[in-house]
């Protein structure tokens, strides 16, 4: 016999527990079916939807994706929404990256196999890279998990495979190269889920992707000009840290550290809320601070207590993210060469959850955080959430924490060549159905998968497709801000 939850939520989702309290409800019964009825229930998936019919995307009613988008905006800091679509400007790609919410619209006209996992909702080729794991090895894994819920294998699958065909279009690749490389991503997919079928639980749980072994595997195989311009990007990685963070975000003023201004991409909480509120403010954060580290591990809360908190800024992030709340913290051990970036996030509701149901966590920082520990082989040592029922604005908000930089690093997309874009992609293939393969049947989802590469070939098909239909939405958003719909902040 062997345990699964295949007829459940993935675990991620099941049972929530809280800082303040007990689970809101008993844990149910998980079932556990032997491996030949978990094979059976593959199999059925695929009779009763095809793996060919994963190449089509022809939705009945489509959402107009501004309209998308701007609902998105109305619960997000007002003066910052319009950098976000400033970056979803810069290309197509760009944008891609921003449109997380009318793509999970479009996947939910899409065919459905049935199998469910804790999906990361926003895997496209940049939510990939490295970084440091508690052990001190560098690491490849999955690294943004803002959308994660419970949903179908496939939809992950989907914006992976998508994110190749904008990237390749964006760098000049041929139709034929583009092809490739999906289909060589898709099929790493696939093949590391059979692989991941056959291992033992445990087995499943301990495989992760290290950089040092892989490129020991690799190096060989890696072009001249690549393998140094990948060394380069890991070197790049391994000073990335809080120290470097240090150097780059603050300055002393009147002998004290503290992070200097560059609105509107760094701002303290001074400038934010001077005077006497932005000091009450400061000592509500202290108190907050401390219910954040409530919800860590307990060797992690006491190293975090050897920190002391001196100063607080707000700092747009990413693409997609820019208009949600996210604040990094700069906290100092033993003295003031010993600091530590902290940042703060906010995380509003999955874009998933329209159409796939909402998390059964009641924050949706612990939602990112049992999302991003049931996904990444190994997670930051600080990861964890809070609340904040009065904020800037006298609103509440959810958060997670985790350290603003650990080792991390990704790649360079727009200088990939087909080579580097295959061999990232072959990567990005094996970690995601890895990162399935802890939560969902990974059984099941073998058995849907089969020998064959049909299921390779109708994700090739719709990546192209969906590349296209990204392109006409680009056009739509450039449109936009010409029309005065919408305003966008180039440059930042």
């Amino acid at each position: 016999m062997s345990t699964t939850n295949a007829d459940s939520e993935p675990a991620g989702e099941t049972e929530p527990a809280s800082a303040k309290g007990p689970r809101r409800r008993p844990p149910s019964a998980v079932p556990h079916a032997t491996v030949a009825e978990r094979v059976a229930r593959g199999r059925t998936a695929r009779t009763d939807v095809p793996r060919s019919s994963h190449a089509v995307f022809a939705p009945p009613l489509r959402a107009d994706p501004i309209d998308l988008l701007e609902s998105q905006a109305k619960s997000r800091v007002p003066e910052l929404v319009p950098i976000r679509y400033g970056r979803m400007l810069v290309s197509p790609f760009t944008y891609y990256r921003g449109a997380a919410l009318p793509m999970a619209a479009d996947l939910a006209s899409t065919p459905n196999s049935g199998l469910r996992v804790q999906l990361c909702g926003d895997a496209h080729l940049s939510n990939f890279g490295v970084f440091g794991s508690p052990e001190r090895r560098l690491v490849f894994d999955l690294n943004d998990f803002d959308e994660t819920l419970a949903g179908p294998w496939e939809w992950d699958v989907k914006r992976l495979g998508a994110s190749l065909a904008v990237a390749g279009r964006e760098n000049g690749f041929s139709a034929k190269s583009r092809k490739a490389i999906i289909l060589g991503t898709v099929t790493a997919y696939r093949m590391a889920m059979r692989e991941f079928a056959g291992m033992r639980n445990v087995d499943v749980w301990y495989a992760r992707l290290e950089i040092e072994e892989l490129m020991t595997r690799l190096g060989g195989q890696l072009k001249r000009p690549m393998r140094e311009r990948t060394e380069r990007t890991l070197a790049k990685a391994r000073t990335r840290d809080s120290m470097s963070a240090l150097s780059k975000l603050c300055h002393e003023v009147d002998g004290e550290l503290r992070i200097a201004a560059n609105p509107p991409l760094v701002e303290p909480i001074r400038d934010l809320l001077p005077g006497e509120d932005g000091e009450a403010l400061t000592e509500e954060l202290h108190e907050l601070l401390r219910g954040y580290r409530q919800t860590l591990q307990a060797d992690r809360r006491v190293l975090l207590e050897g920190f002391k908190m001196v100063d607080l800024a707000r700092k747009v992030v990413g693409v997609g993210s820019v208009g949600s709340r996210a604040y990094i913290a700069l906290m100092l051990g033993r003295d003031s060469a010993d600091p530590l970036f902290l940042q703060f996030k906010e995380a509003q509701p999955s874009v998933l959850e329209r159409y796939v149901g909402k998390s059964r966590y009641k924050n949706h920082g612990e939602r990112v955080v049992a999302g991003q520990h049931l996904m990444q082989a190994s997670s930051d040592i600080f990861l964890g959430w809070l609340h904040v029922a009065r904020g800037i604005d006298n609103q509440e908000h959810d958060y997670y924490g985790r350290q603003l930089r650990d080792w991390k690093g990704s790649a360079e997309v727009e200088l990939m060549v087909p080579e580097g874009m295959a061999t990232y992609g072959r990567m990005c293939g094996w970690t995601l159905a890895r990162a399935h393969a802890r939560s969902g049947d990974r059984i099941a989802i073998a058995a849907y998968l089969g020998g064959g590469d049909q299921f390779d070939r109708a994700i090739a098909e719709f990546s192209e497709a969906y590349a296209d239909q990204n392109e006409k939405d680009y056009s739509a958003l450039a449109d936009a801000v010409k029309a005065g719909r919408i305003k966008a902040q180039t440059g930042l």
